[in-house]
């Protein structure tokens, strides 16, 4: 998309834009919204951009936890490029609260500790999931199954001998056909209402 020749011109601060928050690097995503200032503002999205201060550390949060297994808070601030220790506590706690990263903030010593991502796929999570969803399409093919009226033999047999019988003699019988024919009906309803 960035890449077309037509749009690159006009998508340039979109992909400046993309590769900040992608890094997670609070300084390149304020340069970029400094650069681009005008064009976000006349594309009528700068709120949106601004508003997505929040994604660019929630990833530097989560590049941050996945390399280090225990950092200290000062330490997420620099590299982060916050104010203070306190804030890099502050937004540990509500990423640790949205589940944005597995860790655990001890208070005492001041640093967060990264807790052991699972692999997902070593568990029986997937199987139990596929199991779910196996189940589910069973379910669904068994009660289309059960839907489907099937008309009773008789009534087979009996619209087979009327047609049978059409065929063999077209001029006369043609209103009696009609009348089996509109019993049968009748009886399949009746038959429906009963189940």
């Amino acid at each position: 998309l960035f890449n077309q020749d037509d749009l690159q011109v006009s998508l340039a601060p979109y992909l400046a834009l993309t590769q900040a928050v992608r890094a997670g690097d609070l300084r390149q995503f304020g340069a970029v919204m400094q650069a681009h200032r005008q064009a976000f503002t006349q594309d009528e999205n700068l709120t949106l951009v601004e508003r997505l201060g929040h994604n660019v550390l929630k990833t530097g949060l989560r590049k941050i936890s996945v390399s280090y297994s225990r950092i200290s808070l000062a330490d997420v601030a620099a590299k982060l490029h916050l104010p203070s220790a306190t804030s890099a506590e502050y937004i540990c706690a509500k990423a640790i609260r949205d589940g944005v990263i597995e860790a655990k903030i001890d208070h005492d010593n001041g640093w967060i500790t990264s807790h052991e991502v699972m692999d997902l796929y070593s568990t029986e999570e997937p199987q139990k999931a596929f199991h779910k969803r196996i189940a589910f399409c069973l379910d669904v093919h068994n009660e289309a199954v059960k839907s489907m009226c099937y008309p009773p033999e008789e009534l087979y047999k009996l619209e087979l001998a009327s047609k049978s019988g059409k065929d063999k003699d077209k001029k006369g019988s043609d209103k009696t056909d009609e009348k089996t024919i509109e019993e049968l009906i009748k009886e399949m309803e009746e038959d429906m209402d009963d189940e």
